[in-house]
């Protein structure tokens, strides 16, 4: 098996709503208020609207379980959606809770892709498993991408 770099991509987050404690963890949404992506495959824009619906854990794991839109440059709209971890000392999780900037190597983030689209262009992303490294910034959420292969 080998990773072939997809896309760098960067996910502009909105404010967050605290839901509160629910029975499968801490609740919080980070509406998505745009970005951009670019890669050798497909470049274009992460589009308003989504979000990351996010469980936190009594031990400070996140939960991350994202749906958003994107449009590539030549028009096309594809369906994208994120699970995967955030996790870490409990001091670098309180640093990046309150926006100040962290080392990645600090913690853990990774994330699993999964496509849709009606463009046939890029059907192949609905039939590609492909994972990510993600770093959190302040107001966003960027992630290196990978295809298996």
């Amino acid at each position: 098996m080998h990773l072939e770099p997809l896309a760098t991509v960067r996910v502009e987050l909105a404010p967050g709503l605290d839901v509160g404690p629910t029975p499968g963890g801490r609740r919080r949404v980070f509406p998505i208020a745009g970005g951009s992506f670019t890669g050798r495959a497909f470049s274009g824009t992460v589009l308003p609207g989504g979000a990351d619906w996010q469980l936190v854990q009594p031990d400070g794991t996140a939960v991350i379980d994202t749906r958003y839109m994107l449009r590539t440059g030549d028009g096309a709209l594809v369906y994208i959606q994120t699970r995967g971890f955030r996790h870490g000392p409990p001091e670098i999780l309180e640093r990046l809770a309150t926006g100040e900037p962290v080392d990645p190597a600090a913690y853990y983030f990774r994330l699993s892709l999964r496509f849709e689209t009606a463009a046939p262009v890029y059907a192949w992303l609905a039939r590609t498993i492909a994972v990510a490294t993600a770093r959190r910034e302040p107001s966003a959420v960027v992630y290196d991408a990978y295809t298996l292969t």
